[in-house]
């Protein structure tokens, strides 16, 4: 007859739980549960008529205001209200850059201009793109061969390539 040792215990605990799994094993005993108490009422304190179903208190954050105020008050404080002012013409991320593309810089100066400079090779316009709300120059489009002054916060290589290609010169702005 052969007597068991603890290490042929925790071998046998150890295959226990791989075979069954430890959930198994780590049961909550049953004569401590609360269902233990409720045997024999019928309905096990959920009700008969709604069998509880439904949400008694209103689902997520209802009631805050009212039948769960105290637990808001408690637990969340500040969370109903207002504080201080609001900024209208505040941009809250501060990285707004309105962009124009090479193709549309033409369309900033007037007929009147652009027909004047059509004659005059040697001389350029100068295209303020600050003044018309854009800070970017892209380089999308074609440019017509002729040359132009272009003044921008920012222009991109493409943009800058195809202002000099034509002849113009890209000149930078705070």
């Amino acid at each position: 007859m052969s007597f068991a040792t603890p290490t042929d215990t925790r071998v046998q605990y150890a295959i226990l739980q791989i075979f069954i799994g430890t959930y198994a094993v780590d049961k909550m005993t049953a004569r401590l549960k609360k269902n233990r108490g409720l045997r024999g009422h019928v309905s096990a304190g959920r009700g008969r008529i709604g069998k509880h179903r439904k949400h008694p208190g209103g689902c997520g954050n209802a009631g805050g205001q009212h039948h769960h105020r105290i637990n808001f008050d408690k637990y969340h404080p500040g969370w109903f209200g207002k504080v201080g002012m609001r900024n209208f013409h505040l941009i809250k991320h501060g990285k707004v850059t309105p962009t124009i593309n090479v193709e549309r810089l033409w369309s900033l100066v007037s007929e009147q201009t652009r027909a004047y400079y059509a004659d005059k090779k040697d001389k350029a316009p100068v295209i303020d793109v600050m003044k018309a709300g854009y800070m970017k120059v892209m380089g999308k489009g074609k440019l017509p061969e002729q040359p132009v002054i272009v003044k921008a916060r920012y222009f991109t290589k493409e943009a800058e390539e195809k202002i000099k290609a034509a002849g113009g010169v890209c000149v930078l702005c705070a």
